[in-house]
């Protein structure tokens, strides 16, 4: 027995059917990908750095979006949903729906174990191919650490780890911080 091809998307029939789907699904290559529920710790930390963010920018021009707004990678023709999205500035959408974000200045994933690796590789070059993108950072829901990266040049970033809960960290593209303490506040100890 042979198996079925998988199907290919169109860009088209994708958001077609994301729009009407009660779940989210990545789009990449053609292909869509469900995506899976968020632990208990990833929705506290996730939840904690939108407040964070939201109160430090609430009366400036700048949108801080959580999980539900789905951003297209224009040169890598991915559409995919960031845990934490900051634009400043006029935000920008693909198309009138305002559904697919085009120009974020910060981009922030909490990383879960089973997309972890993806995350830290292909998704994050993808990212870094964003040309309004200043910073990315890694979370770790495991631990209090944090990656966060900065855009020196067009090809070149910064690189810093954060692993203190003491330690404060500048979002120098949005003049914000974020303390490591607030962001890991209430998280549920990890079962050993």
């Amino acid at each position: 027995m042979t198996a079925q091809p998988k199907r290919t998307w169109t860009v088209e029939e994708y958001l077609d059917f994301e729009r009407r789907s009660e779940t989210k699904h990545e789009y990449f290559g053609g292909e869509i990908f469900a995506m899976a529920g968020a632990s208990a710790a990833h929705n506290i930390i996730t939840a904690n750095i939108v407040a964070i963010l939201h109160r430090q920018v609430f009366q400036r021009n700048c949108t801080v979006f959580p999980s539900d707004m789905r951003l297209k990678v224009e040169r890598h023709h991915l559409y995919t949903y960031p845990d934490i999205t900051v634009v400043c500035g006029e935000v920008h959408y693909e198309d009138t729906a305002q559904d697919n974000l085009l120009n974020p200045t910060i981009i922030i994933e909490v990383l879960s174990p089973s997309t972890e690796n993806y995350d830290r590789g292909k998704k994050s070059h993808y990212y870094r191919t964003i040309p309004s993108l200043q910073e990315y950072l890694l979370v770790s829901q495991d631990g209090q650490h944090i990656e966060h990266f900065i855009r020196h040049s067009e090809h070149q970033w910064l690189f810093s780890e954060i692993i203190n809960t003491d330690n404060v960290i500048h979002l120098s593209s949005i003049d914000c911080t974020l303390n490591m303490a607030d962001v890991y506040h209430k998280v549920p100890p990890r079962a050993s």
